[in-house]
């Protein structure tokens, strides 16, 4: 699933010295009023400023699996998220999105609830810091307003520090992106238009509910399985290569591994399945799978020739999403 591109905003009367230099999109004129392109002027000072790639950036919280499947792979989802110390003064809740209109960063509904987006370009090497940098503006917004993009230093706390370590964390996949508004049944003109555009792009998917974070979506002329785990990339390739090496890797007729992607430091292995198994149908595959992966990787002893050659495909067969 593509990510969405944070909104680009100029500044209305760029000039030298104004003190902070707004984020702009790197090909515009520099708001610093230099007449070079934001890449060539303070976009390059920025771009040495990125904090470290920090390759697992939602390590540590909560449901880090389901993390990396929202930000990358789920088109609608949303998650109740609970903040140390509890909620603010006049913030009844906080919720992560999938994606927000406008690929706003972050808005604050009438009411004061705060939405947090996730499929956002962030400006630094560090996820988590600059989710953290939003939610934190979110919170101190006014009622009623979304949230710009802003550069994210690289000082200040990451979503380690501000989120609930002993919080749930339950996606709820939904068909569309009614979440968007209040009272969505109720929508007209323009917000009606605006969602169901949306809605239309949206490739159907369900989370499994027997094994974790694994995602289930339907595509023309087939199904997917899409199984983000939290096993170390290198033991969970030899416990794949084992399982294939016997035929173990399917989930049932018709079915097939076809390779895995590579996000955010978890691997995610990919299931091509018929087009009329549907997400009830894959559940107890999966589970039985569960099994038969654990004692796989349990398995410590050197790989054959024939496992060797199959954890090659499978090394040859793996995309980097991030």
């Amino acid at each position: 699933m593509a990510k969405k591109r944070r909104p680009q905003t100029k500044a209305a009367t760029p000039q030298a010295g104004d003190g902070t230099i707004p984020v702009v999109g790197a090909r515009e004129p520099c708001p610093c009023g230099s007449g070079r392109r934001y890449k060539a002027c303070h976009g390059r000072e920025a771009s040495h400023a990125v904090v470290e790639l920090v390759q697992r950036p939602f390590e540590g919280l909560p449901g880090e699996a389901d993390w990396v499947a929202l930000r990358e792979l789920v088109p609608a989802a949303t998650v109740e998220l609970k903040l140390k110390g509890g909620l603010p003064e006049g913030v009844p809740s906080v919720t992560l999105a999938t994606v927000l209109p406008m690929a706003w960063p972050a808005l604050r509904r009438d009411n004061g609830a705060v939405l947090l987006g996730l499929q956002n370009d962030t400006p630094s090497g560090d996820l988590s810091r600059d989710l953290a940098a939003t939610l934190q503006r979110a919170l101190e917004a006014d009622p009623g307003s979304p949230v710009a993009a802003e550069r994210t230093g690289a000082e200040g706390p990451r979503l380690q520090d501000l989120l609930d370590p002993e919080g749930p964390f339950e996606p709820a996949v939904h068909t569309g992106f009614e979440f968007w508004v209040e009272n969505a049944e109720n929508a007209t003109g323009d917000v009606a238009a605006s969602l169901e555009r949306a809605n239309a792009a949206a490739i159907p998917t369900v989370r499994l509910s027997g094994v974790d974070a694994a995602y289930w979506c339907e595509v023309p002329d087939k199904n997917h399985l899409r199984w983000v785990m939290t096993v170390p990339e290198e033991k969970l390739l030899d416990a794949l290569a084992r399982l294939h090496v016997t035929g173990a890797t399917s989930l049932g007729e018709g079915t097939r591994l076809v390779g895995s992607f590579r996000a955010h430091g978890l691997i995610v292995p990919v299931w091509d399945l018929p087009s009329e198994m549907g997400a009830q149908d894959v559940e107890k595959p999966a589970a039985a799978f569960a099994e038969r992966l654990a004692e796989a990787l349990a398995d410590e002893s050197p790989l054959t020739a024939e496992e060797r050659r199959a954890r090659g495909g499978l090394t040859s067969r793996q995309v980097t999403l991030n």
